[in-house]
């Protein structure tokens, strides 16, 4: 009797020459391609405005794709990088669910000390791909702990370099406390360099 082998199905992953905002519309179009190829029926999204998130909306628009926008924690309101009340409304009136959280791989504890914990080893490590994929991987994370996504099924994770999504990850989610179980699944897209 022959043995069942699982077919591989080659597939397209966007390198991007430069890194940030100019890349989030192509980049979202090749997520929600991989969405319905793959019946993906959540995405996360980080957000720090609503640029992404909106453009998100737009691209999954009519999928049945539910879009989650993860914001900068309220510790960075000094620099500008919170979402406002008004944004944030925005957004929901728009159907898009808004989460802001202590960010998964920040390692806003060990700021200022001279310790390094895991969570800032994961951090860096992450960062060898880009800054994106470091931010994929923990609005996944974040968006896991507060309970908004169905642990069962892949998510499509998209983070960005400054403004904008520049990188796109399928991701089997796990919670932060069981970072092991995450399992990044495919790289949808991202930066060459950054």
């Amino acid at each position: 009797m022959a043995k069942k082998t699982e077919r591989i199905v080659g597939k397209t992953i966007l390198y991007f020459t430069k890194t940030g905002k100019a890349n989030t519309d192509a980049l979202l179009k090749a997520a929600c391609s991989r969405a319905t190829a793959l019946g993906v029926r959540q995405v996360v999204v980080a957000s720090t405005h609503g640029f992404t998130a909106r453009r998100a909306q737009a691209a999954f628009a009519g999928t049945g794709v539910d879009v989650i926008a993860v914001t900068i924690a309220a510790a960075y309101d000094k620099e500008g990088w919170t979402m406002k009340d008004a944004e944030r409304a925005r957004l929901r009136r728009a159907g898009i669910t808004v989460l802001t959280g202590t960010h998964a791989l920040g390692g806003e504890l060990s700021n200022g000390l001279e310790v390094t914990g895991a969570q800032d080893i994961a951090s860096k490590v992450l960062y060898r791909f880009c800054q994106g994929m470091k931010v994929a991987v923990e609005v996944a994370l974040m968006a896991a702990d507060a309970g908004l996504l169905n642990m069962r099924r892949e998510v499509i994770a998209v983070g960005g370099t400054g403004e904008g999504a520049d990188t796109a990850i399928v991701v089997k989610p796990a919670y932060t406390r069981t970072f092991q179980k995450l399992e990044i699944r495919e790289i949808i897209g991202k930066p060459r360099k950054g």
